[in-house]
């Protein structure tokens, strides 16, 4: 599984909340975090997923690698 370039580059915060909030729309503060990480949100990038009236979503991939990366900071 590739890696999300930008996740080390975020905030504990950010990364708290994207674990916490998996698979749910990405918030904007949050977003913008991303952006600033260098997460391109309008690239074809493996990791986008929809955006829409409700929201920027990370690809479900996205939210599998977050998933384990989570479990695996927990062990």
């Amino acid at each position: 599984m590739e890696t999300i370039e930008w996740w080390a580059r975020l905030d504990s915060d950010a990364r708290a909340w994207l674990i916490a909030h998996n698979g749910e729309a990405v918030s904007p503060e949050v977003l913008s975090k991303i952006v600033a990480a260098g997460g391109a949100v309008t690239s074809s990038a493996w990791w986008v997923g929809e955006s829409g009236p409700d929201g920027f979503f990370l690809a479900d991939e996205a939210v599998d690698w977050i998933e384990t990366a989570a479990n695996d900071d927990s062990d």
